[in-house]
């Protein structure tokens, strides 16, 4: 029943398959066996009491699965009708296209100076060795006070915490007191500001938008979002039937509704003049995304292993994104077992809503490869690593050139340039396919990876990754206040991750949905709730900053603010209420 690749799949398991399939299973000693190495061919024959051969068909059957299952996995066999594993090839921007259209997509997407691999890696290394010689320059007239070097290659840095007014008050101290806010009021109140509620459409286009009932739209919301499930959010809810939470879930719910009305909260409260007090720089906006793990208690094939989170149990792991503002703008489910950075630049590419200029994560958000695709599509990518002082340097010449010149920080290793260029057209053709949309880099990054053999578009990709990584390591050494921007940003990302397990409640904080979609629906429910709650304590203290008549009150909540952060949820009510 499956469709091969048979174009591009190794021919011995093709020729394997095909037998299979032709003889409906029926298998002899004449059948094909080229997949299999050498010496596990020879285990397929057994001798009896006569010292006769017996072809073992139903060996031969478990490692003809077993192989085609490793295959299929590893990119030696392709499937015509599947997602994830087609022949890398498939998943790019047509080759025509790419020929005929390059130049002309290079300009729209304003990448036409990487067009010329040599001008690039010129240009790359006029920068990259004005890096080492200013790095080396500061550490060599003690300029840089947080560095302490300890031998060739080996040394530490230190990053003071950003100080803060310890004098001032927290925002708690102006957040309502008397009574807690019901999170269906919060919903209400922004939906009465920006209706985010009419871009949720009927899964059936022809159907009329406006038929859905709003109190069961936000039931639905708040029962997956909480983690409750739609028949217990029945029983505890009045004035609303089973049926209409079901109808609105089933048929109004997807994931391309709630992103939409997840950019719609963060569209108008990009709008609001306080946002610009958590702005570093008003010109740039820093981003930052990081997993959060979630036991699951169902059987899920996105569900992974971990010991270390889950002891003998699965789960799944929370991929979320974070601006300046504390805006949540992208969030996706995955395998626990996945590496999270894969599905960075899909998080960066979703939408025009936000618009990042240098992204953060930790080290599991890092690679090579993502130092290379962030640089091409025109993001600055400043993760903290583990470990820092363990990363190799790279340049473009040998490490004695460097060591001529009397620098103590120098590269380890030499950059192949020659595997860059040879890649080029490659290169750029995946990055076009990226920023036309047509496979998301995630896919494109878990195919590229899978063969056993490791592509050389991927080894061109980290290696030309590899020069944008020297290049960021330099500066980390160099700038104090970067990597107290990074540490700062990252502590956006934690605190909302904390925010996430606050209203995440439900079923003990497990994710009670099998199916990927359904994950999906849950986490981007989640996010609406905690984007609307965002948006609420902006206009709350936008609001008390505009009847505010006493100057320094006034001046200590600006302070406040900026010392602090907008993501409060003490005085929400997630629970619901007891009726005595």
């Amino acid at each position: 029943n499956v469709d091969f690749d048979t174009n591009n799949s190794q021919k011995s398991f093709i020729k394997a398959i095909e037998h299979y399939k032709n003889n409906n299973g029926k298998l002899n000693s004449s059948t094909p066996k080229d997949f299999l190495e050498k010496n596990i061919q020879s285990l397929l024959f057994q001798k009896d009491e006569n010292n006769t051969k017996h072809f073992r068909i139903s060996l031969y059957k478990i490692l003809f699965f077993i192989e085609i299952s490793q295959a299929i996995k590893s990119g030696k066999l392709n499937l015509l009708n599947s997602y994830r594993y087609r022949a890398f090839e498939s998943y790019l921007l047509d080759i025509n296209k790419f020929k005929k259209e390059k130049m002309d997509l290079l300009e729209q997407y304003n990448l036409l100076h990487f067009a010329n691999c040599k001008k690039t890696t010129t240009y790359l290394k006029e920068q990259l060795n004005s890096s080492f010689k200013d790095v080396n320059e500061k550490i060599s007239k003690e300029l840089n006070l947080y560095f302490h070097l300890k031998g060739e290659n080996s040394f530490t840095i230190t990053t003071p915490k950003v100080e803060k007014d310890i004098s001032l008050d927290p925002l708690t101290k102006w957040l309502p007191k008397d009574k807690f806010i019901p999170l269906i009021s919060i919903l209400e109140e922004i939906n009465s500001y920006i209706s985010f509620t009419k871009v949720f459409t009927h899964y059936s286009l022809a159907r009329n938008r406006n038929n859905i009932k709003i109190e069961a739209l936000f039931a639905s919301i708040i029962g997956y979002g909480c983690n409750i499930n739609i028949s217990r959010m029945a029983k505890i809810s009045k004035g609303i039937l089973e049926h209409d939470i079901e109808h609105a879930s089933n048929w109004y719910l997807s994931n391309e509704n709630l992103i939409e009305a997840n950019d719609k909260i963060i569209a108008f409260t990009e709008q609001l003049d306080i946002v610009k007090l958590f702005k570093n720089d008003k010109d740039k906006n820093h981003t930052a995304s990081d997993g959060q793990k979630f036991n699951i208690s169902v059987d899920s094939l996105n569900a992974g292993y971990s010991f270390k989170y889950f002891g003998l149990g699965r789960g799944v792991s929370r991929y979320m994104f974070i601006d300046e503002s504390h805006r949540l703008f992208y969030s996706t489910v995955i395998n626990a077992n996945e590496r999270e950075a894969a599905y960075v630049i899909d998080g960066l590419m979703h939408n025009d809503t936000i618009q990042s200029d240098i992204h953060s994560t930790d080290t599991f958000g890092y690679s090579e490869v993502v130092f290379a695709l962030t640089h091409l599509l025109g993001f600055s990518f400043a993760p903290r690593i583990k470990n820092f002082k363990e990363q190799q340097l790279y340049a473009f010449e040998a490490k004695k050139e460097y060591h001529k010149l009397g620098y103590k920080v120098l590269p380890i290793k030499q950059i192949n340039i020659e595997l860059i260029e040879e890649q080029w057209e490659n290169i750029l053709r995946f990055v076009l396919t990226i920023k036309e949309r047509e496979t998301t880099a995630s896919q494109l990054l878990k195919r590229l990876t899978s063969y056993p053999k490791q592509h050389k578009t991927y080894l061109a990709l980290r290696e030309f990754g590899r020069i944008i990584k020297t290049k960021f390591l330099l500066e980390y050494i160099d700038d104090v206040t970067l990597r107290q921007q990074i540490e700062k940003q990252l502590n956006k990302i934690e605190n909302a991750n904390k925010f996430s397990k606050a209203i995440f409640f439900g079923n003990n904080g497990e994710y009670m949905y099998a199916t990927k979609e359904e994950q999906d629906i849950a986490s981007n429910s989640l996010r609406l709730i905690q984007n609307a709650i965002i948006c609420w304590n902006y206009l709350y203290f936008s609001d008390k900053l505009a009847k505010e008549t006493d100057e320094n009150e006034k001046s200590l909540i600006i302070q406040s603010i900026q010392n602090g952060s907008i993501v409060h949820w003490q005085h929400i009510n997630f629970y619901g209420e007891y009726d005595f």
